[in-house]
């Protein structure tokens, strides 16, 4: 079972507008917390790549 990490950012203890980080034994998940059956499995680097992405938006 996957253990999931809220991010700092999200709105809310427990509401629904968030989205988490999991670890997979190939690389990372991400997924949102009103969709938590939806998750999307990505490489390290390219999680690093979105995250360098999104703090460069103004």
């Amino acid at each position: 079972m996957t253990e999931w990490q809220k991010s700092s950012f999200s709105g809310g203890v427990d509401g629904d507008d968030c989205v988490e980080l999991g670890h997979s034994g190939t690389g990372m998940l991400l997924r949102e917390g009103d969709e938590p059956g939806l998750i999307l499995a990505v490489s390290p680097a390219s999680l690093a790549q979105l995250i360098r992405h999104l703090r460069s938006e103004p």
